[in-house]
């Protein structure tokens, strides 16, 4: 079933349990991928759903941080909903030894050794991962990894 399918589904079964939370991260999470298709002018492969998926949640991720730093308990409480809805339809997360081993391989693959390589590296990690792993941890690995 593709993620477009899996949300009119979702969208019907939030209408039916009065579910605005959903509904609202539904509608937006559509509405985010019909805008990606117009704006590459075919219909989205999976890869490109799941770019979407992510591109949303770290928005979310984002404004969540703004609403503590803000002291906003009440759309605090949002965001994590909303955040919760959405992590349904995020990509399968890799672990973090999962991390480690990619960025351990790639490093050995690009002979990454000094800080000074730090770009190359992170640059050749997000390829393989993107999607599938945070790209702070992903940056903390290879800081970690380089000194």
């Amino acid at each position: 079933m593709s993620l477009t399918d899996r949300l009119m589904t979702d969208l019907k079964s939030a209408m039916k349990s009065h579910d605005k939370t959903a509904l609202s991260v539904i509608r937006m999470l559509k509405s985010a991928l019909m805008n990606k298709k117009i704006e590459l002018g075919h219909d989205l492969n999976a890869e490109e759903e799941n770019q979407v998926v992510v591109s949303q949640m770290k928005q979310q991720k984002d404004s969540l941080a703004e609403f503590e730093k803000a002291d906003r308990g009440d759309l605090v409480a949002d965001a994590k909903e909303q955040i919760k809805v959405l992590s349904q339809y995020m990509p399968q997360q890799l672990s973090e030894t999962e991390v480690q081993q990619i960025v351990q391989q790639t490093a050995d693959k690009v002979g990454a050794t000094s800080k000074a390589d730090f770009g190359k590296l992170m640059k050749a990690v997000m390829s393989q991962v993107k999607g599938k792993a945070d790209g702070t941890l992903v940056n903390r690995m290879v800081k970690d990894l380089l000194q």
